[in-house]
């Protein structure tokens, strides 16, 4: 297939530091949070120059705590040409806030973020993908907020996310109150009745690449529709200190850290990319 003929796919980076992840939020309290190594700048930047070699514009998902703590990182981003989205404040899973807690730290993340980048942001993603059936009410919020898009449905059945049966291709989504907002679900595909998340992380770990490859052509040439993909700066950081969890969450995150880069490489070479908000504009969403 001619890079002419190729679908241009969404890359996504969610910029969250490798304590802060919901795998490790029962060993590690937010309080304790300054005090662990900070490693998402240098992190950041491995993925920044991966994508300058390959000339690729993605999008970058910021943690507001994040963005506090390094403005410098959040303005080289976007300086590099790059879009900067929304992925909350505090990492929390959006069911378990309430409705008003998720409205001010989304408006607090939000107003961070633009402050630092001086114009708008238009994206949001949940952490690990929380905007679930019992939280759909969050969707509106986002509309109230001025985010003209999400990305936090997983349209798959999973222990902490997900809404089996809901829309795998980007599409305008009703709120509960009768809100728009442009909806991108992280991609999957059918496989007898049920949906294998293709779409990046720690499912691109935990598969081998052929058979990430085959999920993600499937989209392109099947569905004829692009992908999304996401990652985290911690997936390429194999010196990152071990923190002592459960088995089924240190395999979730340390699981073939070792293999991510050179999958990441692969994945450049053999897909097109770029921002949500360019994918979205040429599928006529108006962003």
């Amino acid at each position: 297939m001619t890079s002419q003929n190729r679908q241009i796919n969404a890359i996504t980076v969610d910029v969250e530091d490798y304590y802060q992840v919901s795998a490790f939020n029962k060993q590690i309290t937010k309080a304790e949070w300054e005090s662990y190594e900070s490693r998402v700048y240098d992190n950041t930047h491995r993925i920044l120059k991966i994508f300058d070699d390959s000339n690729i514009k993605g999008t970058f998902f910021v943690l507001g705590w994040v963005a506090e703590r390094n403005k410098k990182l959040i303005n080289e981003i976007s300086e590099l040409g790059h879009e900067v989205a929304c992925h909350g404040y505090s990492h929390d899973l959006v069911y378990n806030q309430t409705p008003e807690t998720f409205l001010e730290e989304t408006k607090q993340s939000k107003a961070i973020i633009e402050d630092i980048i001086g114009r708008p942001i238009k994206g949001y993603r949940a952490a690990s993908y929380s905007i679930t059936e019992k939280s759909l009410w969050a969707l509106d919020i986002l509309t109230e907020c001025g985010f003209s898009y999400d990305s936090s449905i997983f349209p798959i059945m999973h222990d902490r996310y997900g809404i089996p049966g809901a829309k795998t291709m980007p599409h305008r989504l009703k709120t509960e109150k009768g809100n728009e907002i442009i909806e991108f679900p992280l991609s999957t595909v059918g496989v007898a009745k049920r949906r294998l998340p293709v779409s990046g992380g720690g499912y691109f770990r935990l598969f081998p690449y052929w058979l990430s490859k085959a999920g993600l052509n499937r989209v392109n040439r099947n569905d004829q529709m692009p992908f999304i993909f996401y990652m985290h700066p911690w997936e390429i950081d194999e010196g990152q200190p071990k923190i002592k969890s459960s088995r089924l969450s240190e395999f979730r995150h340390y699981n073939n850290i070792d293999k991510f880069e050179s999958r990441l490489l692969k994945l450049i070479r053999d897909f097109e990319f770029s921002t949500v908000s360019d994918v979205l504009q040429r599928l006529n969403f108006e962003v």
